[in-house]
């Protein structure tokens, strides 16, 4: 079994508990709230009801696509290959505007799988806020080690962001970067490059501090494949530092609050450059629904994943990625889903 920080998600004091068990209530509550208000809402946000396309969100669609970014935001199946999919699924694309909101809504939503890592690894984030004032060693390191790992994706997303929106966000590419990964999981598996199960961790030992600047520099350049859609950023992650030396327990925790640092900034700088088309689209009270949802299920993938990986491979990720792509092609063709 693994032990270490890895495992203090499920090692949680009766009073850490009760402020989880709190967290849920009162997102519960906040969900009603949203939910009693949705009829009114243009009163309510001061959007007017006449500014909303035929094809826009329902608090229901919303509830779809918060559920769907949370449970594979972190697990390395592509949430944005699955956004991208539910978003046709749902026919939420018939005009330019539509499709560029919808994109919008779901770096938006992201928030709550965001605010989920939060949750669950705050002491991690208390010690690199303490590092930040010098008062950590152990923070300052790894605020340095995330930094380095987030560089190379910042500069490449800003150089090449638009391009890459406008050839790889469809169906079909989805599909390849689908089955490329499921391939590439079994294949390094079958081939003992990547192991079958998670490894035992010494007691009082950290093995996230292990790693290395120029390992974390590894991890970040292999994580600017997961600019493909269907790729999978956690996939990217966790394969890369596996591959260069890391073990499991560090390489999923990693990988976690990697994820934290690249979609903060993502979502930020998206909100700031199309923030208005979502509001104005979708108003303010859907993204909400979505933004709990996504928490919601986002923590419940995340401690799945963690206890799951202790004593299983990847294996189970590369046989859903070939499913996915073969229905997902399937559909394709069907004229179900527009290429």
């Amino acid at each position: 079994m693994l032990h270490g920080p890895i495992r203090s998600l499920d090692a949680m004091t009766p009073t850490e508990r009760r402020r989880w068990r709190a967290v849920v209530v009162a997102s519960a509550a906040l969900l009603g709230v949203l939910l009693l208000i949705r009829p009114g809402e243009a009163a309510a946000a001061g959007v007017q009801a006449s500014s909303l396309t035929e094809t826009a969100m329902t608090w229901w669609k919303a509830m779809v696509l918060g559920t769907v970014e949370g449970l594979t935001e972190y697990v390395p199946v592509s949430s944005t290959g699955h956004l991208l999919v539910a978003n046709e699924a749902l026919g939420l694309g018939t005009s330019e505007a539509d499709i560029a909101a919808a994109n919008t809504y779901a770096i938006a939503i992201q928030f709550g799988a965001i605010a989920a890592v939060a949750g669950l690894f705050w002491r991690r984030f208390v010690q690199m806020i303490q590092g930040l004032f010098g008062r950590s060693a152990v923070g300052r390191r790894l605020v340095v080690l995330l930094l380095v790992a987030f560089a190379p994706a910042a500069v490449l997303g800003f150089l090449f962001s638009d391009t890459i929106e406008d050839r790889l966000f469809a169906p079909w590419p989805i599909v390849a970067a689908w089955a490329a990964g499921g391939l590439l999981i079994l294949g390094l598996e079958r081939g003992g490059y990547i192991p079958r199960r998670g490894e035992f961790v010494q007691k009082g030992r950290d093995p996230l501090l292990e790693i290395s600047v120029r390992q974390a520099f590894l991890i970040g350049m292999i994580q600017t494949l997961a600019m493909w859609p269907g790729t999978s950023r956690s996939l990217a992650t966790i394969l890369g530092a596996l591959l260069v030396g890391v073990g499991m327990a560090a390489a999923v925790e990693f990988s976690f609050l990697l994820g934290f640092v690249t979609l903060t900034a993502a979502s930020v700088y998206s909100l700031h450059q199309d923030g208005g088309s979502l509001f104005d689209q979708f108003g303010y009270v859907d993204p909400l629904i979505g933004l709990v949802f996504a928490f919601l299920s986002a923590v419940i993938a995340i401690k799945w994943m963690i206890d799951y990986l202790q004593r299983h491979s990847l294996a189970i990720f590369g046989w859903y990625r070939l499913a996915a792509a073969t229905v997902t092609g399937s559909l394709i063709l069907a004229g179900v889903i527009n290429a």
